[in-house]
């Protein structure tokens, strides 16, 4: 059985395994991150989880406030006209390629995307193009999540990179 549950500080270990395993396996996150516990669990984090299948953690995910780079924010706010620090980002989202079949990645999308409305926050989210990110895409279509639009992203002078932005329904 899954149970989806708010992440602790004990669990960053076990969270850090399953993302290197994803990283490994899909190439996400795309570049590995120097500090991967900072870049898994950072100071402006507004929630995180994570998913247990029979006593082992198997997903992510976390939301946090929209940034200066964030692509997905900006676009839900000009279409809705509503302020970009009424969205929030999820984000960090990964589950085990061992535990996938089981609607892990849909249970903790939608703990995430709760707590968003509960905080009066509309979710978003991007992924990056690519060959693994498409059952990314089919997951949250299956949700209901709505593309808004696949955007260059620019993430250094020399590297630009397509990224597919959701928002939720």
């Amino acid at each position: 059985m899954c149970d989806v549950r708010r992440r602790g500080e004990n669990d960053l270990a076990d969270c850090l395994r399953v993302l290197a395993e994803v990283h490994k396996v899909d190439g996400y996150p795309v570049n590995w991150p120097e500090r991967a516990a900072d870049w898994l669990a950072g100071p402006t984090q507004l929630a995180a989880w994570v998913a247990e299948l029979d006593g082992r953690i198997v997903g992510h995910a976390a939301l946090t406030p929209a940034g200066a780079d964030d692509v997905a924010p900006a676009l839900w706010s000009s279409r809705t006209g509503t302020p970009v620090a009424d969205t929030v980002v999820l984000s960090r989202l990964f589950v085990s390629r061992s535990a996938r079949g089981h609607g892990i990645g849909g249970l903790l999308m939608s703990q995430a995307a709760r707590e968003a409305r509960e905080r009066g926050l509309h979710p978003v989210l991007d992924v990056v193009a690519s060959d693994t990110a498409a059952a990314a895409a089919a997951l949250y279509e299956r949700l209901g999540w709505n593309l808004m639009a696949v955007v260059d992203q620019h993430w250094s002078p020399d590297r630009t990179v397509k990224v597919h932005c959701y928002a939720a329904p």
